[in-house]
């Protein structure tokens, strides 16, 4: 099992996924970005490279896919809220991503990253 992010590396990569389009989950300790795409082939292609990824991690994600918009949502349930794993797999998420024309993302659809920078006892 993994451990939940202490405080100490909260503050270290939480503020780089925030700047590029991570958000806190509200009332959980998950974080969560929508992508969307040029269009459905290019969504459903990101997702099975990140589903391929995700398998060898044996750590998937929670998603949502309507045409070319991939809602995602990351945490580990073992160990009830973030830890490096998802940290990881966002960015390997965002690395996918750039292989992909035309690719942006929705910015205010979750709560600003900085609200999961305190202490997991503070949640």
């Amino acid at each position: 099992m993994v451990d939940l992010l202490t405080e100490e590396r909260r503050n270290e990569l939480l503020p780089d996924l925030g700047l590029k389009g991570w958000g806190g989950v509200p009332e959980r300790d998950a974080i969560r970005k929508v992508y969307m795409f040029g269009n459905f082939v290019d969504a459903w292609g990101w997702m099975t490279m990140v589903a391929l990824h995700c398998e060898k991690q044996n750590h998937h994600p929670e998603w949502l896919n309507v045409y070319r918009t991939v809602d995602v949502t990351l945490t580990t349930h073992d160990a009830g809220g973030l830890t490096d794993l998802d940290v990881r797999i966002a960015n390997r998420m965002d690395e996918l991503a750039e292989h992909f024309s035309n690719v942006r993302f929705q910015d205010d659809l979750a709560e600003p990253i900085a609200c999961l920078c305190g202490t997991p006892d503070a949640r």
